[in-house]
């Protein structure tokens, strides 16, 4: 059963590494990069902008922004 089992782990690393090199080779890899990292961009931008926009109006609050709560 020892035995069975390192050869399907071969077998499975042997599969998988290929299958690596082959995305690679495909320059499938350089663009799935390219396309995560054009979108982490864009999110970035995002975020800072809001974060930002959410500051400027946290700094001044209106009278009309403040709420009285009862209960």
């Amino acid at each position: 059963m020892g035995h069975r089992d390192g050869i399907f782990a071969t077998v499975a690393l042997t599969l998988s590494s290929l299958a690596l090199a082959g995305m690679v080779n495909l320059d499938a890899y350089s663009k799935a990069a390219g396309v995560e990292a054009d979108g982490y961009a864009a999110l970035t931008k995002e975020v800072s902008g809001s974060i930002l926009l959410c500051s400027a109006t946290d700094a001044q609050p209106s009278s009309s922004s403040l709420k009285t709560v009862t209960r």
